[in-house]
């Protein structure tokens, strides 16, 4: 057998309109927050972490190929000392 109470009826109705206007006004503190802290990163020119993630990319291929450059130069032929070509004369040469 049930019988209906008006008393916790509206108790029921309140508890529940409670609970809405709590989750709503927490999903606004939540929005608020996260513009002010999105107003503040902007503020003090930030960078997010996507973009960051590109250049670090970048810069990862750009040093790959640095590497690639200098072990792809081959050192030029140092004359050897002596020669007509550097223009000094040998240190044992009599003159």
């Amino acid at each position: 057998m049930q019988t209906r109470n008006p008393i916790l009826d509206e108790f029921a109705k309140l508890t529940t309109g409670a609970m809405g206007l709590a989750q709503a006004a927490g999903e606004e503190a939540r929005t608020a927050w996260r513009a002010q802290a999105d107003r503040i990163a902007a503020e003090m020119d930030l960078v997010r972490r996507d973009e960051f993630d590109v250049l670090k990319d970048e810069i990862a291929a750009l040093r790959a190929e640095i590497a690639e450059l200098k072990a792809a130069k081959t050192p030029a032929a140092k004359p050897v000392k002596g020669t007509s070509t550097d223009g000094t004369q040998p240190g044992d040469a009599a003159g």
